[in-house]
Order: structure tokens, then sequence, then C-alpha cells
């Protein structure tokens, strides 16, 4: 039987791309994912989780990819919302790859409601496969592990990129103040952000705000 693992890095990053994966192999490789203890990227450092990647690549019976620029992201929210931008990503996933059976790290609540949703998107032959959707499903099952592992090991790629081309600004998450302070430097120099900021997102529409509000207040004085 093939099964399908997916998850995401970077969905709620102010800075970057979200990166989706979809890793299939069949289920007699397991073990393996077991042996190597393949698990939610998050809990694997940094140089095993590189190791670790190129291994899943050549392990991997497919695998698809998706990034999502800030750009791109930025656009599509003019029409919809990123987890409906999630949901359809993982569709394509499905419909494209034709798994047997699906493993999905849910980022919603409500899983079973997820379920539905996904299952609404598939084509005609794939809506009776078993989908198994659950919160935290990279910590429980190496095959959406081993999903995470690639996600983030491209996601980092980025950002290691990006810090080498614009200066170090962390983790890109708006939780990390080392962003937060990147982002208010920028726009205290700069008219507007970057390419590789979601403009859309509200922390840097409050921070542009802001700047706009001490620009008009500096003038009048």
């Amino acid at each position: 039987m093939k099964i399908l693992g997916v998850d995401e890095a970077g969905k709620g990053c102010v800075i970057g791309s979200l990166f989706i994966c979809g890793y299939l192999i069949d289920e007699k490789k397991l073990p393996l994912l077991q042996k190597w203890r393949v698990r939610d990227s998050k809990l694997v450092l940094p140089k095993r989780r590189e190791f670790l990647e190129k291994k899943l690549k050549k392990l991997a019976d497919d695998f698809i990819l998706i990034k999502l620029s800030a750009m791109d992201i930025d656009k599509l929210r003019t029409e919809t919302n990123l987890n409906k931008i999630w949901i359809g990503k993982i569709q394509e996933i499905i419909n494209d790859i034709k798994p047997q059976k699906v493993f999905v790290d849910a980022l919603e609540v409500n899983t079973e409601k997820l379920k539905r949703k996904i299952i609404s998107g598939l084509k005609e032959d794939l809506k009776g496969i078993e989908i198994i959707c659950e919160n935290f499903a990279d910590k429980k099952y190496p095959i959406v592990g081993a999903a995470s592992i690639v996600a983030k090991v491209n996601r980092d790629a980025e950002i290691k990129n990006l810090h080498k081309k614009f200066g170090f600004f962390g983790s890109g998450y708006t939780s990390d103040p080392r962003t937060i302070k990147f982002l208010k430097d920028w726009i205290e120099k700069n008219r507007q952000f970057p390419y590789f900021v979601r403009r859309s997102w509200v922390t840097a529409r409050e921070l542009k705000k802001e700047k706009i509000q001490k620009t008009i207040k500096d003038y009048w004085h």
C-alpha cells in the first residue's frame, strides 16, 4: 500500500515562503523511517534534518514539494484565506500523487471537518481513500515527520539565503523579536517592505501604518 504524509513549514511566518510537502512511500518502508527516528522536524537538530532530508528523498516512491512565496500568498489572500489555500494544495498533492492512504498534520482543531473539506476537492476515484487528519500528526506518524523534515529543510535553506542577502532577521515568525526589529528597521528606511515579506499579514500592515502615522506627525510638526 502506498501511503502519503503531508505537512508544511512556514505557514504562520511573516517573512519567507510557505512550503508544503507530500511524501509517498510503500508501507513496507515504514520500519526504515522508525529506524532513522524520523519525526516532527522541530524535534530534530538542524544538521540531522539536512542529513535525513537527503536520505528521505532517495527512499521516497514519490514526493511533491510546493512553494508559495510571500507574494503568492499576498495575491491569493485577496481572494481567500490561508487555510483554504493550504487545503487546496493538499488536494492538488493527493490528486497528483494518487496514494492509497493519507496522513495529514491538521492545522485546524476540527479534524473531521477538515477531512471532509479535503475530500470535497478530490477526484472521484480518490474520494474513497482513507484519510487520517490529526493535530500534531508529525509527532505521532513517521510518514508525516518525513514530510515535515523535507518542508522544513527547504524553508530553512531559503531563510539562510535571505539572511545572506538582506541581513539577519531570525526565524521570520512574528513571535521572534529579531524578526519584528528587522521589519521595523526596514520600514523606517524604506517606503515598502521587500518582496519576501507577507505584506498582507496583520503585523506587516500595523508596522507600515505606524510608519505612515509617524511620517504624517513629523510632517505637520
